[in-house]
């Protein structure tokens, strides 16, 4: 009988596995903020969370640095994300606040986790299309699923910053999850900040406010997250504007099935 050929990786420098070493990194900070969630370390899983979302941001980045990006690499960093900002969220809030609200949290999360999945699927096919202009790159199609992640966790952040025991209520958590959720399948164009440049004459003044971004992160942790969070959410109906302005100007082709009609 004849043995089929089996196919191998090729050899690879240790620095083209940079960027997957990161992901796995990020994989298991995402999986440590479950078992945290479990014996209610709440602060710490939210930080294990906020480091899986530094490290996914750094891999593509240094891939492409690197000219190590793959489809491999774009696979498994997928898979991660759907664990560190799909699953661990809905795991953390379920079990700090949905559990109360017995089937229909436990559905809540559940739907959270399946649309972030599906965010990441689409999100893995428009890397395929090469037709659209090059002004696309710079905005996602819908909140990308760190950002998600992020901003479904604001009733937890809040509670440690402010001491508040209404936001842990399901009432407030599982509206929060279903429009996050919505916000992550939905067809807004969001900011991407991936391609974004630094003119000369900024790299200074950007290097002091991450500097500073930095030291608020470590003084006042929860607070800071949470301004993060909501200069995120003020960015998206400015970030519908910029895409709609760029459409008009350079528009952008429409689909074109198998028998020639567009959609």
């Amino acid at each position: 009988m004849q043995r089929l050929p089996m196919s191998r990786f090729r050899d690879q420098s240790f620095n083209r596995l940079i960027p997957n070493i990161l992901t796995m990194l990020a994989l298991c900070a995402g999986m440590t903020s479950i078992r945290l969630g479990l014996i209610g370390h709440w602060d710490t899983a939210l930080v294990a969370i906020a480091l899986a979302a530094v490290l996914d941001s750094l891999d593509g980045r240094i891939a492409r640095l690197l000219g190590s990006s793959s489809k491999f690499g774009a696979e498994l960093d997928s898979l991660s994300d759907v664990i560190c900002f799909g699953v661990a969220p809905a795991l953390l809030l379920y079990l700090w606040s949905m559990r109360v609200a017995d089937g229909v949290g436990w559905a809540i999360c559940l739907m959270f986790a399946v649309c972030c999945s599906l965010r990441l699927a689409r999100f893995n096919t428009k890397l395929e299309n090469t037709d659209l202009p090059a002004w696309t790159g710079r905005f996602f199609v819908g909140v990308p699923a760190p950002a998600a992640a992020g901003l479904a966790l604001t009733p937890m952040i809040a509670s440690f910053a402010f001491g508040f025991d209404w936001v842990a209520l399901p009432y407030v958590v599982g509206p929060v999850m279903v429009g996050v959720a919505a916000l992550m399948v939905s067809r807004i164009p969001t900011f991407s900040f991936k391609r974004l440049r630094v003119p000369p004459r900024s790299v200074l003044p950007t290097m002091l406010g991450i500097g500073t971004l930095i030291v608020l992160v470590i003084s006042i942790p929860w607070l800071t997250f949470l301004g993060i969070a909501g200069a995120y959410l003020i960015s998206i109906p400015v970030s519908l504007f910029s895409y709609r302005r760029l459409a008009r100007r350079r528009p952008v082709p429409e689909p074109v099935d198998a028998t020639g009609a567009t959609h």
